[in-house]
């Protein structure tokens, strides 16, 4: 079998921009949180402070995961990982943690300074990398998270 493959979504590809979209709905099943509307104005290029940058894993030309991370627009230097999903067929197959890592390569790679923060069910998986809790944050089975960017 073929490895995944993880690479920036490309914003000109109007048909893998539409299945990520799509994965997201899907794997999320909440409609009013997560529904097709809310997702296309979530999944789309934006530059600047308040930038957007999603991957894609794929292998063999079929998207198996998608994931996010975007500029904060309430605090300066915030990084938010989000929007993070594998097609129910292929999880529990380290897709989630490569997508994690991949954001956090890149984060690292292109900025040296700030915070990044995620919401989670899974806090083992991101203490593993380095976030902690944030005392008080668990609503609804989530934990908010955070971590330090420090680039030496």
């Amino acid at each position: 079998m073929n490895a995944v493959r993880i690479k920036t979504l490309d914003w000109a590809d109007d048909a893998l921009v539409r299945q990520a979209r799509a994965l997201i709905v899907a794997a999320f099943d909440d409609g009013g949180r997560y529904g097709e509307e809310r997702m296309a104005a979530e999944i789309c290029q934006q530059r600047g402070p308040f930038y957007r940058q999603f991957f894609v894993a794929q292998r063999e030309g079929r998207l198996l995961g998608v994931a996010g991370i975007k500029g904060a627009d309430w605090a300066s230097d915030t990084h938010i990982l989000y929007l993070s999903a594998v097609a129910k067929e292929f999880r529990n197959q380290g897709i989630g943690r490569a997508l994690v890592q991949t954001r956090l390569d890149w984060l690292l790679a292109n900025n040296s300074r700030g915070r990044i923060l995620v919401s989670t069910v899974k806090p083992r998986r991101f203490k593993k990398l380095g976030f902690r809790v944030i005392d008080g944050s668990r609503q609804e089975g989530r934990w908010l998270m955070m971590r330090l960017i420090q680039v030496d």
